[in-house]
């Protein structure tokens, strides 16, 4: 019985210090990061734009200076009298991913980035790292942050509004899902609640989102759209909406995003928000996810629910697409370096990812199952090993399992190693 007392004891002071070191160095409000990210593919720039103040904190209050995944970039918070990392969160961005093309060795761009931190009680000095391929910092920026800056712009008092679809069974602790109008009018709303309803429930269709859905509490925010749709740059059709979103981003027709992130920040403002998913009322097959950004999706097309989903794993948790582009070879995992992804690998650093989850004897790369391509294909018969391809190369990167929601709108399911690694990151943000 006193080594039973003597374990809760420690298990309660271990909670108590969590949330003593939350209240030490901030408040319960939060800290918005407005940037500007320029440069070409020889020079990169970083510039604060603005500051600002929302009225609360829906992120992470405990493992505050600890990452779940590495990201292609971090914001880290120091005090800034003793210097002591006291918040850390990744992240990747348009601007990295623009930057690995050929555009980018002549033409210089800039692209609006915005990060949410608690808010500090006392000045802190906030880094930006923004890493390339090979995971180093290619450029970086550390300005300091007084609390009291009369120049803290104060956002959020009047919320847009917003309606709440799903409770989460502790609101201290859990994961904030905001799904987001674009492209609906304001006699349109009727139809963005049910299509934010029809993603909500693709997604816990899922495990492990099924299992753990209790962690989860989600709003729908029902930002108005002067035009209905989004616009269609290749056919030379541009809307006025709320996020000014369009297809044809780098010149790919079904890639969907926005570049306007401060005006996707303005409509969140003063909702509980972090993980954002922006639904987009048109019938074009599209989409795209960033992590730790936006996940976008188009929502009237027929594979409507399995992409929200697929990009969601990517906004939410870093999962990496697990195919291929054909014949196109594009650079972006160097055959020497390990993905940070947890479901890729080129074998370069295997520790640490699925490896637990491969069948001994099984041979690494793996040869693919020969009734993969088959509609009658027996998956119970499949087994986690190293698949060809991945990471959008041909060969040298590769994925756990034959075919998953990362690889094919066609697959059901996520497959092992993305839902142990979509398990270990939602108990990060919730034990």
């Amino acid at each position: 019985m006193r080594k039973l007392a003597t374990t809760f004891l420690l298990l309660l002071l271990g909670l108590t210090m969590q949330a003593q070191d939350f209240d030490k160095y901030f408040t319960n409000a939060t800290l918005r990061l407005d940037y500007v990210f320029s440069g070409n593919r020889s020079r990169q720039f970083i510039a604060v734009d603005e500051l600002c103040r929302l009225p609360r904190w829906d992120g992470k209050r405990q493992r505050l200076s600890e990452v779940p995944v590495e990201g292609n970039g971090q914001v880290i918070v120091r005090d800034h009298r003793s210097h002591e990392v006291i918040y850390r969160n990744s992240f990747s961005t348009l601007f990295q991913e623009w930057l690995s093309y050929d555009a980018a060795k002549t033409e210089t761009r800039s692209f609006e980035n915005v990060f949410l931190v608690p808010f500090p009680k006392d000045s802190v000095d906030i880094t930006l790292e923004l890493y390339n391929n090979r995971r180093t910092v290619m450029t970086s920026l550390t300005h300091t942050v007084d609390p009291n800056d009369i120049l803290i712009r104060r956002i959020g008092s009047k919320p847009t509004p917003y309606q709440t679809l799903q409770q989460a069974a502790d609101t201290t602790r859990c994961i904030h899902i905001a799904y987001i109008a674009e492209g609906y009018t304001k006699a349109e709303m009727p139809t963005f609640l049910a299509d934010c309803r029809t993603a909500m429930e693709a997604l816990f269709a899922h495990e492990p989102f099924k299992s753990l859905r209790p962690r989860f509490h989600v709003v729908a925010v029902k930002s108005p759209s002067q035009e209905s749709g989004t616009s269609e740059p290749g056919k030379g059709i541009w809307k006025n909406t709320a996020l000014h979103s369009n297809f044809d981003t780098f010149h790919s027709d079904r890639y969907l995003t926005t570049l306007h992130l401060k005006d996707l920040h303005n409509w969140l403002a003063g909702t509980p928000y972090e993980h954002i998913i922006v639904l987009v009322n048109t019938e074009k097959y599209g989409g795209g996810g960033i992590l730790n950004s936006y996940n976008l999706s188009m929502t009237h097309h027929s594979y409507f629910k399995p992409v929200v989903v697929h990009e969601f794993g990517h906004s939410f948790g870093g999962l990496g697409d697990e195919y291929s582009y054909g014949n196109e070879q594009i650079p972006m995992y160097p055959h020497d370096v390990e993905p940070w992804e947890p479901n890729l690998t080129t074998l370069a650093n295997f520790h640490g990812k699925w490896e637990n989850l491969i069948e001994k004897g099984t041979p690494l790369p793996t040869p693919q199952p020969s009734d993969l391509d088959k509609p009658s294909a027996d998956m119970s018969k499949w087994r986690v090993g190293a698949y060809e391809p991945a990471g959008y190369s041909e060969h040298g990167v590769y994925r756990a399992f034959p075919d998953c929601r990362m690889r094919t709108n066609a697959n059901p399911e996520f497959c092992p190693a993305c839902r142990k690694a979509l398990v270990q990151l939602i108990d990060f943000y919730t034990k």
